[in-house]
């Protein structure tokens, strides 16, 4: 196994996506004061997506990331590119917004899949791009659940899924663990961190500065923002905070009044020694991504080196689990018991992270800052579709941008000291339901 433990943040440096590129030589942080129209801060997907989309209107871009471009999340995740934002998120929007906003943001996140297949042919990033994305019910109780899921998103979305039946699975996922599941043709799976690097390397093509090892940790806000770094500072206009869980952990954060409105969630998973191809096409014969619809899910793929990719659980706290693997190996194992017999290779995780009500929140504070964050789990589609959004609003169109502003956030109760325990017993509730 592959891996080392980060001592602060508790993520494996050396995940399979890491092993897998050749990165360029890493961006010279930020020395003395420069000048831009805007600052982005995160080097991840939702910041890369804002600077192409604000050079592309005629801004002149600098990013600052703390860290290498997709350090975070957008290059350690599942690789699953998913349309909507779970039903979870979906329902907090239809609760508090009227038919039109909710139909608004889910065509948003729609014309996010079509945006991310764009930008992965126009240049040509080479990271495994795959149609199609399973949902599957775990046990009997759960396929209820689907079923009323399913029609949901094709009455109130006008976006078909097709329905599964078990006896159909075996088409699609070679594991007799599940009692039904649903296709989705439009979304899929990709190498993530190539995507991110893709992205980076269009951003620097249009112009766009980038300083890596830069991490911001203030903001001055008077005729124009600057935001200071170690060693530098950036005088502009506007800023966009797209660092997520990240923005405090590396000094000051530049805006507490909405840190505390996500939560980070540590995800792990591992990926298993490449099987012949034959072996793994029995595994997926759809090759789609796939996960069951627990609270609390499980995620697999396999992958263009023919390697199972498999995610499981969830932590609120720095240390990854005791016995990382093995609980992960052994979750893997009882969907596919023929994948005993593999090594695995590499195991990894980060964080994510998470709002209250699962949906995504997008916003502004005070007169120049605009921000977005909260994806819980489906921001390798819409954290680039958020970008667009930002670029939009900052031109002098918050259309759609405002959409999103509608969707109302609260804080996690109890501040630093107690979020966390509250959340931890929130989830253990539903890892009860779940179960029962």
């Amino acid at each position: 196994m592959s891996g080392l433990i980060h001592k602060e943040l508790g993520v494996f440096e050396d995940s399979y996506y890491e092993a897998g590129v050749d990165r360029p030589p890493p961006c010279p942080p930020l020395q003395g004061r420069i000048g831009a129209d805007v600052c982005v801060v995160g080097g991840g997907y939702a910041g890369l997506s804002s600077a192409i989309e604000l050079a592309d209107r005629g801004f002149s871009v600098v990013v600052l990331e703390a860290q290498r471009i997709g350090w975070g999340a957008s290059g350690r995740n599942g690789g699953q590119a998913i349309v909507g934002f779970g039903a979870e998120g979906e329902h907090a929007i239809e609760r508090q917004c009227d038919q039109d906003v909710a139909k608004a943001t889910w065509d948003a996140s729609v014309e996010g899949i079509h945006l991310l297949r764009e930008r992965i042919a126009q240049w040509e990033i080479d990271c495994d791009y795959m149609p199609g994305y399973l949902t599957l019910a775990g046990r009997e109780g759960k396929v209820r659940d689907l079923e009323k899921w399913a029609r949901h998103t094709s009455d109130t979305y006008g976006y078909a899924l097709e329905w599964i039946p078990r006896g159909g699975l075996p088409e699609y996922v070679g594991s007799d663990r599940f009692w039904a599941g649903t296709y989705d043709r439009a979304s899929g799976h990709l190498h993530p961190l190539k995507y991110c690097l893709g992205l980076a390397e269009a951003a620097r093509e249009k112009g766009v500065r980038m300083f890596e090892n830069s991490a911001a940790h203030r903001m001055d806000d008077g005729q124009e923002a600057v935001v200071k770094t170690a060693e530098g500072e950036v005088r502009c206009r506007y800023v966009v905070l797209a660092g997520n869980v990240y923005l405090g952990e590396f000094g000051d954060c530049i805006a507490p009044q909405i840190e505390a409105r996500i939560m980070p969630v540590g995800t792990y998973m591992i990926a298993t020694e490449p099987m012949d191809p034959h072996e793994a096409l029995a595994l997926m014969p759809a090759m789609a991504a796939a996960s069951d619809n627990n609270l609390i899910v499980d995620y697999f793929r396999v992958t263009a080196d023919h390697r199972l990719l498999f995610g499981a659980g969830e932590t609120f706290s720095a240390k990854p689990p005791r016995n990382l693997v093995q609980r992960i190996r052994a979750r893997m194992v009882r969907v596919f018991p023929q994948t005993a017999r593999l090594n695995v290779d590499f195991a990894w995780g980060g964080f994510i992270d998470i709002t209250m009500n699962r949906a995504p929140d997008l916003g502004r504070v005070g007169r120049c800052l605009y921000y977005a964050q909260g994806f819980s789990g489906h921001g390798v589609v819409f954290a680039g579709m958020a970008g667009k959004l930002i670029a939009e609003a900052v031109s002098g169109d918050a259309t759609r941008f405002d959409v999103f502003t509608q969707i109302r956030h609260h804080r996690f109760p109890g501040g630093d000291a107690l979020r966390t325990p509250a959340l931890v017993l929130g989830m253990w509730y539903y890892k009860l339901r779940d179960l029962l």
